[in-house]
């Protein structure tokens, strides 16, 4: 475990066209069914052949895929064969419907809907579907084949020729539909919880509404629910389901504020009841354990733990907080669409109405093995980080992306930690104690010091419950950063000096030579510049004791800085340029910039004014690339008061103006002097 080392740097769908929209026409009804997935009762005995429903009048968007579908339904040459998949209440059913209804005319000779059954214990089987066909062409009372396969060939005899459309709704798998396939000029439609993959079919996986496509529906059910509709959208997880109750409730409860609602929907215990079952025919809850109920043990497990994730995830995370091998049960789990996955990012995440099920589902004892394998993966996460942005060069923007992207989960797995302060828990007190050290380079750079001080008391109290000297100290060095970044000198050096003796006694030279660098900035930030030079001199002297490259590129940038306050500026240019040599040298992109843009007040010190705007510039570049916002601002103040020194006022007010709103985001003490100064060049602008 190491400080992080010191370096300083000084100033430094819309609503749809045609009749794709809220209605198909003059034969959509104005009924309010819901437009999740249909649970029927089975098929009657019938002769009908025309067996389609209109769909919902309130029909919205869906432009893109209904295009993609009745394309694939078109074709003259074959069987055309599509399907539609997705979580249950997505509105599949409603969608083949809409579909099957602009294809009427292309399939005169029937239009069958049969539900499959496909979440019951028993599902239709493919025999039982052929027969209902078979009678609808023949008449009820026909005396069909007691043999499979003769009922096959009877089957396809009765479409051959013909243009029929059968709509197979809520089918298991692909085994039950395959039987079914129809001969040339016929087509098939599927829809289905699970993947479906037929031959010669062309699949389409069904998202949630887009934001204007749900607030397009809400409106259509409850036009009272304008005030607050964003709201109740996001938190339906805009699943067409979730919405047609919530907006059925409120188009028949005058007395409920839709404002008053949405706080209640933020409730996420309580939240899937609080949507309820007005206007549908089952509950979001209810569709949920349809898909819940049918899962093996080991995948009903995963799913379960699955909830602890706040947000997206990789397979890798997966393995270890589902315990899941070479994750066999989360691919399963995105089959029966109750995990959505990203093909373009590799990345899984459960939907949000979703994880509030499976949460209700998960005990509270695998709650809690979940999530502390989910804090531990995610320390280890910010561990590997850190690693790859030490290696410098490419890595480090590797490490910063890998970071940048798993913060939330980061954030999550911590803010556990915390929460478990009294459990009294040594794996927890571990975690707690080396969660802010495993990511010491990249939390500099992304995390705010308050933030970052939070999550070092919480190690430093970790540390001595469990008597951890190292851990200790490492913790009290780090607060001691935190604190002088927040313009509290005194009281980083307090910390500072405790980590000193902690480092000496058990031997840490790493450790002291980097307290000792940090002690060595905070006595320049209070003016005692020759006493800061001991400590850094001190600091130089341990780096090369242990080779410790990247501590003694540290040391010579903070002795130039001390020499250039000394005025000896030619002295501490010397310094400067054996600091770049060496941040180049280990591909230490933060520090290469710190060092360039402390070159440029070297320059700017001895009038070449604007040699100083190309080094700032060259820092400004880098800051930028890593996301170093405290360099970031330090580089365009600096460049502020050079653009200033050559009379070009409107672009330094510029540069200051950017300079102050990074500074006060990062609660930069120096925010003050910015905003003192630009008030001087305002007012001198205007007299």
């Amino acid at each position: 475990m190491t400080d992080r080392p010191a370096h300083d740097k000084t100033p430094p769908t819309v609503a749809t066209s045609g009749n794709r929209g809220v209605g198909i026409g003059g034969n959509v009804t104005n009924s309010k069914i819901y437009t999740g997935d249909i649970i029927e009762a089975p098929d009657p005995v019938t002769t009908s052949r025309h067996q389609l429903r209109a769909p919902v009048g309130d029909f919205v968007g869906r432009e893109r895929e209904i295009d993609t579908l009745i394309n694939a339904l078109h074709r003259e040459s074959r069987a055309c064969i599509t399907g539609i998949s997705g979580m249950g209440g997505i509105g599949k059913t409603e969608l083949a419907l809409f579909v099957a209804e602009q294809l009427r005319d292309d399939y005169p000779d029937a239009q069958f809907f049969i539900n499959l059954q496909g979440t019951d214990t028993n599902p239709r089987s493919p025999q039982e579907v052929m027969a209902t066909c078979v009678r609808a062409f023949l008449g009820p009372e026909v005396k069909l084949p007691e043999d499979a396969e003769q009922l096959l060939n009877l089957y396809r005899s009765q479409l051959s020729g013909k243009r029929v459309l059968l709509l197979l709704d809520n089918a298991a798998d692909s085994v039950q539909v395959r039987p079914l396939l129809p001969p040339t000029g016929c087509a098939v439609l599927v829809t289905s919880r699970q993947s479906v993959t037929l031959p010669g079919m062309s699949p389409l996986t069904l998202h949630p509404l887009t934001e204007e496509e749900a607030r397009q529906l809400l409106l259509e059910i409850a036009a009272r629910a304008e005030p607050a509709a964003e709201q109740i959208c996001k938190l339906c997880g805009y699943l067409p389901l979730a919405l047609r109750a919530a907006g059925s409730l409120l188009a028949i409860t005058a007395d409920l504020d839709p404002a008053d609602y949405a706080v209640q929907l933020q409730d996420e215990r309580n939240r899937l009841e609080r949507i309820g079952t007005e206007g549908v025919e089952i509950s979001v809850e209810a569709s949920f354990n349809l898909s819940y109920a049918r899962l093996a043990t080991e995948a009903s497990s995963v799913f379960r733990f699955l909830s602890v994730f706040p947000a997206t995830f990789d397979a890798a995370a997966e393995e270890v907080v589902c315990a899941d091998v070479g994750h066999l049960q989360l691919s399963d789990l995105v089959r029966r669409s109750l995990v959505l996955y990203d093909e373009g990012t590799k990345r899984y995440r459960l939907h949000d109405l979703t994880r509030l099920f499976a949460e209700a589902k998960l005990s509270a004892e695998e709650r809690a093995v979940g999530q502390k394998r989910f804090a531990t993966h995610y320390k280890n996460v910010l561990a590997a980080a850190d690693e790859l942005y030490m290696e410098g060069g490419e890595l480090l923007l590797r490490g910063l992306a890998l970071f940048d992207l798993e913060w939330g989960n980061i954030q999550a797995g911590h803010d556990w930690v915390a929460a478990q302060a009294d459990a009294a828990d040594i794996d927890v007190d571990r975690l707690g104690m080396t969660y802010p050290d495993a990511g010491v380079y990249v939390l500099y750079l992304r995390q705010h010091s308050r933030e970052r001080i939070r999550w070092l008391e919480i190690a430093l109290a970790a540390a001595r419950r469990l008597q951890d000297r190292a851990g200790e100290g490492v913790a009290l060095g780090n607060l001691g950063i935190a604190y002088a970044e927040l313009g509290e000198t005194r009281s980083g050096i307090q910390f500072y000096e405790q980590r000193l003796i902690i480092a000496r006694e058990i031997g840490d030279r790493r450790g002291e030579g980097a307290t000792l660098g940090n002690l060595g900035i905070a006595y320049k930030n209070l003016g005692e510049t020759r006493r800061a030079i001991q400590f850094h001199e001190q600091r130089l002297t341990i780096a090369r004791e242990i080779g410790d490259r990247r501590g003694e590129g540290n040391a010579l940038g903070n002795l130039g800085i001390a020499y250039a306050n000394l005025s000896e500026t030619r002295r501490a240019i010397q310094f400067y340029e054996q600091d770049l040599a060496i941040a180049r040298e280990i591909g230490d992109r933060r520090g290469e910039g710190s060092v360039l843009g402390n070159l440029g007040l070297a320059y700017a010190d001895l009038g070449e004014t604007r040699r100083a705007i190309q080094f700032y510039k060259q820092a400004l570049l880098i800051d930028r690339e890593i996301g170093d916002r405290r360099g970031e601002g330090t580089d365009l103040w600096n460049m502020s008061l050079a653009l200033d020194q050559l009379g070009e006022r409107a672009q330094a007010i510029q540069h200051a103006e950017q300079a102050l709103t990074i500074r006060e985001q990062i609660e930069d003490p120096r925010a003050a002097k910015v905003r003192t100064q630009l008030a001087g060049w305002r007012e001198q602008k205007n007299t």
